[in-house]
Order: C-alpha cells, then sequence, then structure tokens
C-alpha cells in the first residue's frame, strides 16, 4: 500500500478532456470566452468610472463583480491556455494551493458582493424615500470592503488545512485547475475534519446563508411591485431587479451542480462541464446582462462610444 502513497512536489492538471483530437477547438473556445470575458468586463469598468450617471451604490457593486470576473477567468483558465501552448501540465504544490485559495476566496466574495446588491434594490424599491441616506457612498464601501474580507477569510481554513497534507494517492488532477473537491479525492490521509469543514462553509456559508440573505429582500420587492398600480410601473420596478437576479439564477444553478450534487448522480467529468460554465461563461455573459439589459448602461454606451449627446433620462 505504502508503493501507492507519495509526498506531492507538483500536482499535473489534465485538463478539461485528454483527448488530442479536442485540444485545439477547446484551446479556441476558451480564449474566445476569455478574451470576451476580459473585453466585457473591462468596457463595463470604464464605463462606470468615467460616466458619473453610473456613479451609484448599483454600478459601484457591479464594478465590483467585473473585477472578481476578471480575476476568477484569468486564476483558473490561464492554465489551459498554457499547457497548450508550452506542454507543460504541472502545477507547483504551493502555486496550486494559491489557486484554489483564490478561487475559493473570488467565488465567496461573488456570491457575498451579489447579496450587498440585493439589498441595494430592496432599498431602492421598498424604501426609495430614504435609498440615498441608506444606501449612501460610505455604507457601499463599506459593504462592498466586508464582503471582500469575508470572501478572503472563509477560505483560509479550508486551503490550510488542505496544504498540510503531504500523502497522495496521485498527483493527477481530474480538473483544469487546482479545484478542492478533486484534490479532497487524492489525499490518503483521514480528510474527515476537512469534509465536514467543506460541509459546514460550502453548504451553510458559502451557498445557503447568502442565497437566503439574496432572495429573502425579494420576497418584499414582489410584493412591493404588485401593489404599484399601473403596469407600467411594476415593469419599470421588475426591470430594476431583472438582471441582478438572472446573474444570481446562472450562479448559484451552476455552483450547486458543481459541488453540491452527490457524486452518485454527478461525475466528475460533468462537474469540470458545470465548473467550466461557472468560471468561463457566467462571468462572459454578466457584462451581457448588466449592459444588454440596461438602459442606463446602453445609454453611457452611446455617449461614450456613439458620438451623440442624450439628454439625463434616467431609468
Amino acid at each position: 500500500m505504502n508503493t501507492n502513497r507519495t509526498t506531492i512536489a507538483y500536482f499535473i492538471v489534465t485538463g478539461i478532456s485528454e483527448k488530442p483530437e479536442l485540444q485545439v477547438p477547446i484551446f479556441l473556445l476558451v480564449i474566445f470566452i476569455y478574451l470576451i470575458t476580459l473585453g466585457g468586463n473591462i468596457t463595463i469598468l470604464l464605463l462606470i468610472c468615467l460616466d458619473h450617471h453610473l456613479h451609484t451604490p448599483m454600478y459601484f457593486f457591479v464594478a465590483n463583480l467585473s473585477v472578481v470576473d476578471i480575476s476568477c477567468s484569468t486564476i483558473t483558465l490561464h492554465k489551459i491556455l498554457l499547457s497548450f501552448l508550452t506542454g507543460d501540465k504541472k502545477v507547483p504544490f504551493l502555486e496550486c494551493m494559491f489557486q484554489t485559495y483564490m478561487f475559493g476566496s473570488l467565488a465567496g466574495h461573488e456570491l457575498f458582493i451579489l447579496t450587498a446588491m440585493s439589498f441595494d434594490r430592496y432599498a431602492a424599491i421598498c424604501n426609495p424615500l430614504n435609498y440615498h441616506k441608506v444606501m449612501n457612498r460610505r455604507n457601499s464601501i463599506i459593504l462592498a470592503s466586508f464582503c471582500w474580507l469575508l470572501g478572503f477569510v472563509q477560505t483560509v481554513s479550508l486551503v490550510a488545512i488542505m496544504g498540510s497534507f503531504t500523502c497522495y494517492s496521485s498527483n493527477e488532477i481530474n480538473h483544469f485547475f487546482c479545484d478542492i473537491l478533486p484534490m479532497m479525492k487524492l489525499v490518503c490521509s483521514d480528510i474527515s475534519v476537512l469534509e465536514r469543514l467543506f460541509f459546514v462553509q460550502g453548504l451553510l456559508l458559502m451557498t445557503i446563508a447568502p442565497f437566503i440573505l439574496t432572495f429573502v429582500p425579494y420576497i418584499f420587492i414582489i410584493v412591493t411591485i404588485l401593489r404599484i398600480s399601473s403596469n407600467s410601473g411594476r415593469r419599470k420596478a421588475f426591470y430594476t431587479c431583472s438582471s441582478h437576479l438572472t446573474v444570481v439564477v446562472l450562479l448559484y444553478t451552476t455552483l450547486v451542480n458543481q459541488y453540491l450534487t452527490p457524486s452518485s448522480i454527478s461525475s466528475l467529468d460533468s462537474k469540470k462541464i458545470f465548473s467550466l460554465f461557472n468560471t468561463a461563461v457566467v462571468p462572459m455573459l454578466n457584462p451581457l446582462i448588466y449592459s444588454l439589459k440596461n438602459k442606463d448602461v446602453k445609454m453611457s454606451m452611446k455617449r461614450r462610444f456613439g458620438g451623440c449627446k442624450i439628454t439625463n433620462e434616467r431609468l
């Protein structure tokens, strides 16, 4: 048994697929998605920074979301691109732990910032008279800072325990980046403590808690919208929430299938597909959702890139 146990100097990530004929299509698909993600999110960031019409709490949180999307895609997808160009699939042990930590932290922060955005929408629709007092610049910065802090703190214990293991049955990770779930399957030591911690943090802190805190405000929002007498008023109120709600549904759907689906139902290969959707497709779709479905962003794009003057017509 000891011949199958070894200490690890580096890991080997197998990638999305090991079939040689799929390597070029996968590389082209990933680099296309990554470039669209970079371009879309950088555009959103520039619009928010340059256009004072977008200097509102909602778009401040959208800017935070764009930073997370760029960072998360870069951290998780760069190895696919580099391994295709160099043929090297090795990831040093410490670099692998760092990648695991960064991905977990950024994923956690994204959930928390989406929760903050739901409270922003609640304040805007359910308490519009006091909105600018509640969601002022100072409170928005404090709330976003707390989301960043909580995101990066909650992952420390998981990665610290994961990094303390020196006994692995293999150094080959069946994934395209160093994700904690496939890495846990390689440990030949007792991981019961890590499994319990992963369950508590992954299910309670990272999923159920932000899920409840995100959707409870929408119960009050829906009740408020239904009380609006005019159809145009109801459509306008719902329109302000539709982009955020679309992103939330996409993200939670992929995360549940990626981490909370039992192994008996979902294989590691299918989890890799959901992981690719979460780390590549969702960050690509976020700026498209916020630009194509939002009048403020479309008007800002016309002001900055369309060469035409638009009056201060607000949503």
